[in-house]
């Protein structure tokens, strides 16, 4: 089958010479809205995170010629990258048809790599196909008694269901309490939150303990709210006092105990905060400092108890409505509903969901999905719904044609430093899912080059602004990034680029992979 601009993409397709902008992607869709939810965006992403300020200066690197024969083509990426513009560092890179699936350029390609956040291309590809685009996540709750034991104890019993929606807000919460207000209800004299649907670790063993402290690391579980996460500032007081400790909600302080060794400088010194939390105890430890007069710094870190906290701010929704709420037991084992539902609220389509999962990368959606995806697909193998996950998305995207041997993950997001994958199995995936009828829903869910999520500042005034779209990746020591990519004067091309073992950050290891991008679109058709 075809699948160039007229086949799989349904209709994507433009004139090679017209631009084409893409417009910002909201990173919180749960309800279509932005609320006050923390939204994974302004968690520090490593995929995100830019210091123009530094003082490291990016290489010198040799510009290409104008346009040049495909055949060309491994002679001009070849002279850059056998220049060793980063030293040390190890180098994979696939460039083939969108079409014809003949190969271009290869380097390393079949070999393993640590591929960052590139893994969510896996998991948000296996989840569209398994799933499809009008797939929602929906939070319900049920009467947890028959109507005549209602009717005999005069009691309301409910049960919460949840069922690991990454996107639920607190906004959200008071919707679905709402509409029990609505059905005149003034008080639950017990509440079961099931929180059954996912089982499991909650925080991925393979991920590094720096990582599970960082908001874009928060821990996935059945019901969530808010991103699992919270927030605090440090507010900058006299010259030489503790920075001030100020939760956005004091109710997440509650518990806390801090240990802040931070301190307030003069406006001649530079500026730096770190929180970290305890293993063992809920205790914060904050250092670092701010000049005095400046503005406060926002740190975000993830809840440790995920359940208790959707209970608590689930309680002050009740107490908000009116209603009251008896006692709350926790139910870990699934259980057969056989009860009518009186509430729900649902997410956004999964098409929605996508794009700020691969345009902005966002960790916690990409670990729920993965989760979704074991649940929904292989409901028998409940005891680890991670294990599940990746038993269903090799099953996928073997079924779309993807050797399932080119590929090894071991969470959802690309977070854990023991996912393997080439970039040949990134580029089939990419082509695979274009040969679907979910091919734009997917293409339209990744950055864009000068124009959106994580490419929205690279590749600006170039040749390959607006005709990029791009799933990036970066972690320490590791960059990536994949995608379709359309040159002016060629048929579509899919492209990985995959770099490791490099101990230098990673907007310094960015201009030769952008300038590998360039030099690739620069190639034109010459049969």
């Amino acid at each position: 089958m075809r699948v160039g601009w007229q086949g799989g993409w349904q209709g994507w397709h433009r004139s090679q010479k017209a631009p084409i902008v893409f417009a910002a992607l909201l990173a919180l869709l749960g309800s279509g809205n932005p609320s006050t939810a923390i939204a994974q965006s302004q968690v520090p992403n490593p995929d995100l995170t830019q210091n123009p300020k530094s003082k490291i200066q990016n290489p010198q690197i040799a510009q290409s010629p104008g346009s040049f024969c495909a055949t060309d083509l491994p002679g001009q990426l070849d002279a850059l990258l056998n220049a060793e513009p980063v030293p040390r560092s190890r180098w994979g890179v696939l460039v083939r048809s969108l079409d014809t699936g003949d190969t271009l350029y290869a380097r390393e390609a079949d070999q393993f790599f640590i591929p960052a956040s590139n893994a969510k291309v896996f998991t948000t590809a296996a989840t569209l196909t398994a799933l499809g685009p009008a797939f929602r996540i929906r939070t319900s709750l049920y009467r947890d008694a028959s109507d005549r034991e209602t009717a005999e104890t005069g009691q309301v019993r409910l049960r919460l269901v949840g069922r690991g929606d990454p996107t639920l807000t607190t906004a959200q919460l008071d919707a679905l309490t709402t509409q029990l207000k609505a059905q005149g209800i003034a008080r639950i004299d017990r509440l079961t939150v099931d929180a059954s649907y996912f089982q499991g670790d909650e925080v991925n063993p393979n991920w590094d303990w720096e990582d599970a402290q960082a908001g874009y690391g928060a821990p996935v579980s059945s019901v969530m709210v808010d991103g699992n996460a919270i927030a605090l500032q440090l507010v900058p007081q006299a010259l030489g006092q503790p920075l001030r400790v100020v939760w956005r909600d004091p109710a997440d302080g509650a518990g806390w105990a801090i240990d802040n060794r931070s301190r307030t400088v003069a406006a001649s010194e530079a500026e730096f905060t770190a929180v970290r939390r305890a293993f063992d105890r809920l205790l914060l430890r904050v250092s670092g400092q701010l000049r005095v007069g400046s503005a406060a710094e926002l740190e975000i870190i993830p809840v440790t108890d995920p359940i208790r906290h959707f209970i608590n701010r689930l309680r002050r929704s009740l107490r908000n409505q009116g209603i009251a709420l008896g006692p709350v037991a926790i139910a870990t084992t699934p259980t057969r509903l056989t009860e009518p539902e009186v509430a729900s609220i649902a997410s956004a389509p999964l098409s929605e969901l996508l794009k700020p999962t691969n345009a902005n990368s966002e960790n916690l959606y990409a670990e729920a999905m993965l989760r979704i995806l074991g649940a929904e697909q292989l409901p028998d193998q409940s005891a680890n719904s991670l294990s599940a996950g990746i038993t269903a998305l090799k099953a996928t995207l073997t079924q779309l044609g993807v050797s399932a041997d080119s590929y090894a993950p071991v969470d959802g997001s690309g977070l854990a430093r023991k996912n393997l994958a080439s970039p040949e199995s990134l580029v089939e995936t990419l082509r695979a899912i274009a040969r679907t009828p979910n091919a734009r829903v997917f293409r339209d869910s990744l950055a864009v080059a000068g124009s959106s999520g994580t490419l929205q500042s690279r590749f600006r005034n170039t040749p390959v602004q607006g005709r990029l779209w791009g799933k990036t990746g970066a972690i320490s020591g590791i960059a990536s990034l994949s995608g379709y990519l359309e040159p002016p004067q060629h048929p579509p091309l899919v492209i990985s680029i995959l770099v490791n073992h490099f101990d230098q950050p990673v907007r310094t290891v960015r201009p030769t992979m952008d300038e590998l991008v360039l030099r690739i679109a620069k190639v034109q058709s010459c049969e």
